[in-house]
């Protein structure tokens, strides 16, 4: 299929039936179209939609965001994983906001200078935010050009990516490239899926080697299955006679970089003298059941121990990044999803 005629064929079918009614297609502008992308790294259009308008509501402009606290930033992310884009988030903000006037660079160059933007995120700005000609390649756009075109093998591999960053700049346009970017992340989502695509009404259908062949389930390419290793916790949900629980902030690289967790031993040999350590004596406590929380390289079974302590305010939050966290009076911190269900299970408990 020509350039021109994939082009025109995509086009035609965005023009009928591509989505226009999402709330980063609303009033776009530089700033939305990028925190819409970060959000969509790796998440669901559907998950993504009530995230989006909170932020919008909260941090409605990149000067709103750059002089929000960090933890306020983690708070409204907190479900929507992978942390690192929250940080990177802010850190951009902060720049975008001292040193470039609050301007966002129009080049992929420029964007791929700023932390967490990389170059189909970086493309996605270009073409919807300042309609300029630039390619993406985002994993639901992999998918429809790795079966156009047949390209076997895993994206993740540097030699497949490449491949598949020639053939979508092949068929990127020089005009509508805003719809166009629009239009072939659509065709991802809504057609040309992981699991029983719809081909029968697909536009590219005519052309698609896959589809010729019977095989669309064979692309992309699978990630080489690996065993996750496991990794266990005890997580300490210390609740003081006032009700409070304790809460640490993790450094702000890491795992759960910059969120705020409950501590942690690997031992429950090591709870009294940890709990001691802290300023805290305990007067009774609970081992609950195993969890598990899984990350994208290993598994986290983790255990609470509900414990009951006496202890001294002052001493425990003095310096330490600690806080007694009340649930009646929840502060707007970071934490992720597994600490916030357990702070819920909490206050379930208490009514």
């Amino acid at each position: 299929m020509q350039p021109h005629v994939f082009q025109r064929a995509v086009l035609d079918w965005f023009d009928q039936h591509g989505r226009t009614n999402l709330p980063w297609q609303q009033d776009i502008n530089p700033y939305r179209v990028w925190v819409s992308e970060i959000m969509l790294q790796q998440t669901q259009v559907s998950t993504v939609i009530p995230y989006f308008e909170r932020f919008m509501t909260s941090f409605p402009d990149v000067e709103t965001l750059a002089s929000a606290p960090l933890d306020n930033v983690l708070h409204h992310w907190t479900g929507l994983g992978y942390y690192a884009r929250a940080r990177n988030l802010h850190k951009t903000a902060v720049l975008v906001s001292t040193q470039l006037k609050g301007q966002f660079p129009r080049s992929i160059d420029g964007l791929c200078e700023l932390p967490g933007i990389g170059r189909s995120t970086a493309g996605a700005i270009s073409s919807i935010a300042f309609k300029i000609p630039a390619t993406i390649l985002d994993g639901n756009v992999k998918r429809v050009l790795a079966r156009f075109s047949a390209t076997e093998g895993w994206p993740g591999r540097s030699e497949v990516v490449q491949k598949l960053w020639l053939v979508a700049e092949t068929y990127t346009p020089e005009n509508r490239i805003a719809d166009y970017t629009q239009a072939m992340m659509d065709l991802g989502a809504t057609l040309c899926t992981r699991s029983s695509p719809n081909c029968e009404r697909c536009p590219l259908v005519s052309d698609c080697i896959a589809h010729r062949e019977g095989n669309q389930a064979n692309y992309p390419g699978k990630k080489p299955k690996k065993k996750l290793p496991v990794r266990s916790a005890f997580f300490l949900v210390i609740q003081n006679p006032q009700g409070e629980i304790l809460l640490q902030q993790n450094p702000p690289a890491g795992l759960w970089g910059g969120l705020w967790v409950m501590p942690q031993i690997e031992s429950h040999d090591q709870l009294a003298e940890h709990c001691l350590t802290m300023g805290l004596k305990i007067t009774d406590h609970q081992i609950l059941a195993t969890q598990r929380h899984t990350f994208s390289h290993f598994h986290l079974d983790y255990q609470p121990i509900r414990i009951n302590a006496s202890e001294d305010s002052s001493a425990v939050s003095a310096g330490r990044n600690q806080v007694w966290y009340n649930l009646q009076k929840p502060l707007s911190l970071g934490m992720p999803a597994p600490i916030k269900a357990l702070l819920s299970d909490v206050q379930k408990q208490a009514t």
